[in-house]
């Protein structure tokens, strides 16, 4: 497995793990009480935080990222072989 497939699962396991975070702690206006005069949308979070939850995205999706290597090198995920030339 190559460097190139590392980085490309790395990234897919970082997106996948964002969409969970981003929801996670986010309290919109319309549940703050907060009313919008100007046309805003009620369900915008009020302080989405994302500095953070980008942070706790990369540190989740290295300890993810080593689960998923570990089991694709122990071998209890067969990694497909090259097809013979």
């Amino acid at each position: 497995m190559g460097p190139f497939t590392l980085v490309a699962i790395y990234l897919v396991v970082w997106w996948t793990v964002l969409f969970a975070v981003l929801p996670l702690g986010t309290k919109t206006h319309a549940e703050m009480g907060i009313d919008l005069k100007d046309g805003g949308d009620p369900g915008a979070p009020v302080n989405p935080n994302l500095k953070r939850k980008f942070i706790t995205t990369t540190w989740v999706s290295a300890i993810v990222w080593l689960v998923v290597m570990a089991v694709i090198w122990s071998g209890v995920i067969p990694m497909p072989s090259a097809p013979p030339v």
